[in-house]
C-alpha cells in the first residue's frame, strides 16, 4: 500500500500565526509554492493560508496585507491525513472537502504536504480523473 509518506512533499515550511499575509504571500512566493500551513508557537498545525485566500479575502476586501496576520485566515478546521493513510484515503479526503493540498500529519507533528499532483503521480487515471472532477466542481476549492 502506497501511503501519504511516500508521495508527500517533505520539509515543509510553516507561516506563524504571527506572520502578517504580506509574510506569508512571500514566502510562497520564494519557496514556488501556493500553500502554507499555520503554525502556532507549539508547532502544532492551526490552519491553512493560500494563495487564493490571500486574494479574494484580504486584497479584494481592501485590507492591509502588511497588517493582517495569516491567523485570521486559518478557518476553522483544517482538513490533514495521517501519514500512513493510504495515497487512496488522501484521494477521498480530498475529493470530500475539495481541496487540492493536504497537510500531512504523524501524531500531532506536520511532516508533508501532498498536493493533488502527488496523487495524480500515484493513482491509476481512473481514479485521478475523479479527483480532478470532484474538485473542481466544488465551491469552496483552493
Amino acid at each position: 500500500m502506497t501511503t501519504a509518506r511516500d508521495v508527500m512533499t517533505k520539509g515543509t515550511e510553516c507561516a506563524d500565526v504571527g506572520d502578517t499575509v504580506t509574510e506569508a504571500a512571500r514566502r510562497m512566493r520564494e519557496l514556488g509554492v501556493g500553500a502554507l500551513p499555520i503554525c502556532g508557537d507549539d508547532n502544532r498545525l492551526k490552519g491553512m493560508i493560500t494563495d487564493r485566500d490571500i486574494v479574494l479575502k484580504c486584497v479584494a476586501e481592501g485590507m492591509d496585507t502588511t497588517e493582517m496576520k495569516v491567523a485570521d485566515y486559518a478557518g476553522d478546521e483544517v482538513v490533514t491525513i495521517g501519514a500512513d493513510d493510504s495515497i487512496e484515503e488522501a484521494l477521498a479526503t480530498m475529493s470530500n472537502a475539495g481541496v487540492r493540498r493536504l497537510p500531512v500529519i504523524d501524531g500531532h507533528d506536520l511532516v508533508g504536504m501532498i498536493s493533488q499532483a502527488d496523487i495524480a503521480r500515484n493513482l491509476p487515471e481512473e481514479k485521478v480523473g475523479d479527483l480532478v472532477e470532484a474538485i473542481s466542481s466544488a465551491p469552496n476549492s483552493d
